[in-house]
Order: structure tokens, then C-alpha cells, then sequence
């Protein structure tokens, strides 16, 4: 009996090490098979609870980096795979998102024991819910910031998309208007993301998402998820939010930002760190969740503040659609 108490002790504390998770460090930075073919780069930040994190379309994971080592300070380990063609990660075509998401799992596989939280922002987004499909043993939960993927921009917006990423193509002054337009609410310094733009990588990646329906990674496998929303964002808007909620229920909390559109990180940093931390550690109330944002979000001047900014969650809810 005394053998067989030993034993189930044994397996119980093993299978709470799988499920907490633990992730070996590359904080030098280590190259990583892929399973169709070439590397991928990835560096860690800090020690804890591990939280992968996806970039943004043709950006690199050093949009993360200040968030990372905030996170880091509170205990957590980040875990940054650059994209296909950024930095020391090799470029190849991509079938659809479901091989970039076997990127993040080779990563996973090669470094961690255990399930991660994974975090997505905008195209992120869609590679991060794709994981969580592929992958639903080992994600403990999803983050998405700018999530779209079912209500689209309109067609100015997805031209000013398009112009914002190509960096060494279009003179600056074009694209820092565009970048106005798509990925920066009213007031906010929209050089910040003038540089650090992959057009090659950009593209494979929109080819990949534009390869794969929508119903194949929308829900995210079955992870809790968590959308953080901001209101003034033309690219990924608040009717995707509303649908997601729609599809998802009570599986997702659903957060409100203001003054912040699709860029969001560099506009928001504070309150964005302050919703994750919250959430990681367990916290799914989202009127709590509104209150930590209304007291970290940082506001602009008043003759920049955009008209309303007000909206709740239970608004954005409410502008669901019917299934398409």
C-alpha cells in the first residue's frame, strides 16, 4: 500500500509539473528545427510561469520586449520565436498559418515541459488561436491583443496596412501617414513603429493566413482566451471582439481598451501589462479587469482625445452578428 501511495504521489506531482510548465532559458538566443525545414531563432526573458508570445504581420518579436521584461520582473518567463525571415530565423513559404503555428510548437517542444500561455498580437492573433488548435495539450491559455480575423477593415484602412509595411520601399512621410490611419489611435507618436518592418516576411505570412478559412483557429482550440480590445482599432474592430464573445461565451474575457488602436503596445504599455499579469494569475471578472484598466491607461491630451472612447465590454458584446 505505503509502494502504491509513493507512486501516486509520484505521478501526482508529475502531472502538476506538465500542466504548471516549466521552459529551459535562451537567453543567448538558440536556433530551433523546423519541422518543414530550416530555424527558428528564439530568445527568453526571465524565469517563472512560461508565456510564448507571437508578433505582429512582418514585425519581429522585439515588439515584446519591453513587455517581456515586465512580465519578467513579475515572475514570468517570455518566451520570443522571431517570424519566418526576421532575424536569424530562416525564410520559407508557409502553406497556411497552421505551419507558422508549428514553428511555436517546435519551439515549445524543444524548450518546455509542461503547457504555456501563448500571446498573439494582430496577425499573432491568428497564429496564436492556430497553436492552441494544433497544440491544445500544451497551451494553457491564449492572450490575443488585436484580435481580428471575421470583420475586416474597409478598404482605405487595409490600403494604409499595406503602405505602412514597407519599410525601404514608400518614403517615409507616406508611411508614417498610413501608419496614423491603420495602427495608431488619435495622439499617439506613430514613429515609434516607422522602423522594424519585414516586407518578405509580411507577405509569406499573408499568404499563409489568407490560405486558411477563418473556422479553423477562430476558437482557439479549448484554452481560456482573453481579448484585449482596443477601441480605436480600424484594422482588427470592435465587431470581431463581439463575434468572438458570440462564439466563445463565458471561455473568453473580453477587456476594453481606449485610447489605443491597432499598434496597441507601444501606445498602452502600462495598462496592457497590468490586464495580462491579472489574468495569468487568475483573475476573469471583466468589470475587475476594466477597473485595472481605467486606472493604468494613458490618456491623451485633451484636444487629441478622439469623440467618445467610453465604450464598455458589454457594448462591444453586443454588436455581435449572426453567424456568416
Amino acid at each position: 500500500m505505503r509502494s502504491l501511495l509513493v507512486f501516486l504521489f509520484a505521478l501526482g506531482a508529475a502531472s502538476a509539473a506538465l500542466a504548471e510548465g516549466h521552459c529551459r532559458s535562451a537567453a543567448q538566443g538558440r536556433s530551433i528545427a523546423r519541422p518543414d525545414g530550416g530555424a527558428i531563432f528564439v530568445r527568453t526573458i526571465g524565469e517563472g510561469r512560461p508565456v510564448l508570445m507571437i508578433p505582429s504581420l512582418g514585425r519581429g518579436a522585439q515588439d515584446f520586449d519591453a513587455l517581456a521584461g515586465t512580465l519578467a520582473a513579475r515572475g514570468f518567463e517570455a518566451i520570443l520565436p522571431e517570424p519566418r525571415g526576421v532575424g536569424r530565423s530562416t525564410s520559407l513559404p508557409a502553406r497556411d498559418l497552421f505551419d507558422l503555428a508549428a514553428d511555436d510548437i517546435a519551439v515549445i517542444e524543444a524548450l518546455c515541459d509542461g503547457q504555456v500561455d501563448v500571446l498573439g498580437h494582430a496577425f499573432g492573433n491568428r497564429v496564436a488561436r492556430a497553436v492552441a488548435v494544433a497544440a491544445p495539450d500544451r497551451v494553457a491559455g491564449v492572450m490575443l491583443l488585436a484580435g481580428g480575423g471575421e470583420a475586416p477593415p474597409t478598404p482605405p484602412v487595409a490600403a494604409a496596412l499595406q503602405g505602412s509595411l514597407q519599410e525601404g520601399i514608400l518614403p517615409d512621410a507616406e508611411r508614417l501617414a498610413d501608419l496614423r490611419i491603420a495602427f495608431f489611435a488619435r495622439g499617439a507618436d506613430a514613429s515609434v513603429w516607422l522602423r522594424g518592418w519585414y516586407p518578405p516576411t509580411a507577405g509569406l505570412e499573408r499568404a499563409a493566413g489568407a490560405a486558411t478559412p477563418v473556422a479553423r483557429w477562430w476558437t482557439a482550440g479549448r484554452a481560456p482566451v482573453l481579448l484585449v480590445q482596443a477601441l480605436e482599432d480600424p484594422i482588427a474592430p470592435p465587431a470581431n471582439a463581439a463575434a468572438l464573445k458570440r462564439d466563445l461565451g463565458a471561455r473568453l474575457t473580453l477587456v476594453a481598451l481606449p485610447h489605443a488602436s491597432h499598434a496597441m503596445l507601444p501606445e498602452q504599455p502600462a495598462a496592457i501589462a497590468e490586464v495580462l499579469t491579472a489574468w495569468l494569475d487568475g483573475e476573469r471578472d471583466e468589470g475587475r479587469l476594466d477597473t485595472i484598466v481605467a486606472r493604468t491607461v494613458r490618456t491623451p491630451r485633451a484636444d487629441q482625445a478622439p469623440d467618445g472612447g467610453n465604450e464598455t465590454v458589454g457594448a462591444i458584446a453586443g454588436e455581435a452578428r449572426p453567424p456568416q
